[in-house]
């Protein structure tokens, strides 16, 4: 059993944010093929301080999953969020895993979302956990066809097996997962993960020609 995580059960939620440790060549790689590496890397970076500013004020656990290895520093202060590594072969094993250690500590409200969803709010989280008073999972659709948040009141890996990751497959087999397994669900609304140029709103156009021209 891995040890105890050190932080305080408030009122039994928990946020769960993947992110990918910044790393020049290891982030927003899709993006790279037309933007190139450092400025992918540059707006991976505003990606991760929009979620820090979207999920820092609110009254739940938070924990941050890294990829590859924990930063006692960086963006992610110590005194608001824990801190954890991904475990597993695929990103459906190291969600059910995170999952797992959460219900296993005690949570019985849990919510994972990514570091790509530049829409994402206070709000919407919120939304998200109140969802889960009265509903058995919570979801949000990505545009791409995926999902940037998912939530449950009680471990189920089921909803991470046979999954195409990162193709447009993923929410609506997550939804049949929900409607086979008889689970009550919230849908929220539908936002944009940035991982292509496309992707991205006018702030990244002009931050890019910023990045270039220094």
């Amino acid at each position: 059993m891995a040890e105890k995580w050190n932080i305080q059960l408030m009122n039994k939620q928990l946020l769960i944010i993947f992110v990918r440790n910044p790393e020049l060549g290891k982030v927003k790689t899709r993006l790279a093929k037309t933007v190139g590496n450092e400025v992918a890397l540059a707006i991976y970076f505003q990606l991760l301080e929009k979620t820090k500013e979207a999920t820092k004020d609110l009254d739940l656990d938070k924990v941050v999953y890294y990829s590859d290895e924990i930063d006692p520093n960086g963006i992610w202060d110590s005194t608001t969020y824990y801190k954890a590594l991904q475990h597993g072969n695929d990103l459906g094993s190291k969600m059910k895993n995170a999952f797992k250690r959460a219900f296993q500590e005690g949570y019985k409200e849990v919510c994972l979302i990514g570091s790509d969803c530049l829409d994402i709010t206070p709000e919407t989280i919120q939304e998200a956990f109140i969802a889960l008073k009265d509903k058995r999972a919570v979801i949000g659709a990505a545009e791409d066809g995926g999902y940037y948040l998912i939530g449950m009141d009680e471990y189920r890996p089921e909803l991470f097996d046979n999954k195409a990751w990162s193709t447009d497959e993923v929410f609506i087999s997550t939804l049949e997962d929900f409607e086979r397994l008889d689970l009550s669900y919230h849908e929220l609304p539908v936002l944009k993960d940035v991982d292509t140029e496309k992707d991205l709103k006018s702030w990244a156009a002009t931050f890019k020609t910023n990045y270039l021209a220094d």
